[in-house]
């Protein structure tokens, strides 16, 4: 599915800096900042600012187009893969993987009712020491 597809699909409206932010996601599997995002692309679209960024990828957290990863105090990532899967972070390097989600997922009528609640999101973090950082000791 091309970035204009998926922005159509979810109901939001596909502008030039829409479609580049999104693309970026969907082609750098690296989870990246808006701060990353940004610098990537503002030499490509020189009218991009970064509130346009930070605007976009939350827009596209509320419309299911991408994931916002909270997983450190200090960094916000985004994930363009919104399929059920869990995240490793390194914190020696700081790098961001998928990992497979190792829990069963809820059906869709088990999230809506687990304890009189209402799941929306489902979120499986892992922090250690990644296997490049381990190779280098």
């Amino acid at each position: 599915m091309t970035a204009r597809e998926k922005l159509l699909e979810c109901g939001i409206s596909p502008s030039v800096q829409r479609l580049a932010v999104l693309d970026y996601l969907l082609n750098h599997r690296t989870h990246p900042t808006a701060d990353e995002i940004y610098l990537a692309l503002c030499d490509e679209i020189p009218t991009l600012s970064k509130t346009t960024v930070y605007n976009t990828l939350k827009l596209f957290v509320d419309n299911g187009v991408a994931l916002m990863l909270t997983i450190n105090e200090r960094n916000v990532h985004f994930d363009g893969d919104v399929s059920l899967h869990a995240h490793f972070y390194c914190k020696r390097c700081g790098h961001l993987y998928d990992m497979p989600y190792s829990g069963k997922h809820p059906s869709k009528s088990r999230m809506q009712t687990m304890e009189g609640h209402t799941v929306e999101e489902v979120h499986q973090y892992y922090k250690g020491i990644c296997r490049s950082c381990l190779q280098e000791d």
